[in-house]
């Protein structure tokens, strides 16, 4: 299948369900790192959780909806970034992402979501694409400010975690806004 690269040996593809194992294996090294930032349905603990995982995005995929991508360092599974909506009619997505500790520091996520809103603001001619994190989040805020989103707003006490609510930030930035920014680059 397809993959970009990104970074030295680190390239993206499609994160399938024939790579529930490897998926499996990559979420025991990352779980409690990615647990506070992520769905709880998204982090599972063994290799059925994650083939259930990948079976709901290829289905979601499948309908035009929600995919998942797979960042590998050689061929090593560090991360992924992926669509976690996408409304093709009202052309709306939101953009998110997880990442192993092994691999933070060197863009891998910036570079990713780029490939990822380059593709729905040209290919699909998404108009809309939203960021969500938590607002104690500060690299994945980060990572919605060098995408050139907008913070728009703050949703309160909208997280839950381990029994604490935590407010959500919502970043997005306008295919407009992308397109003239990569004029700039």
């Amino acid at each position: 299948m397809f993959s970009v690269p990104l970074a030295g040996s680190v390239r993206l593809g499609p994160l399938e369900v024939w790579q529930a194992e490897e998926f499996a294996a990559h979420l025991d090294r990352a779980r409690e790192h990615i647990r506070p930032w992520v769905g709880p349905a998204f982090v599972t603990d063994d290799t059925d959780g994650a083939r259930a995982t990948l079976e709901r995005y290829a289905a979601r995929q499948a309908a035009d909806g929600a995919r998942l991508f797979g960042l590998w360092d050689g061929q090593v599974l560090v991360g992924g970034v992926m669509f976690t909506q996408f409304d093709a009619a009202f052309g709306t997505c939101e953009i998110g992402c997880w990442l192993e500790p092994s691999a933070e520091g060197r863009g891998l996520i910036t570079r990713a979501c780029g490939q990822l809103l380059d593709w729905a603001f040209t290919t699909r001619r998404m108009h809309r694409a939203e960021w969500h994190c938590r607002a104690d989040n500060a690299r994945s805020a980060a990572v919605a400010e060098r995408l050139g989103m907008t913070l728009e707003g703050v949703r309160r006490e909208a997280w839950p975690y381990q029994g604490v609510r935590h407010d959500k930030q919502v970043w997005a930035v306008l295919a407009p806004e992308w397109k003239a920014r990569g004029r700039q680059r």
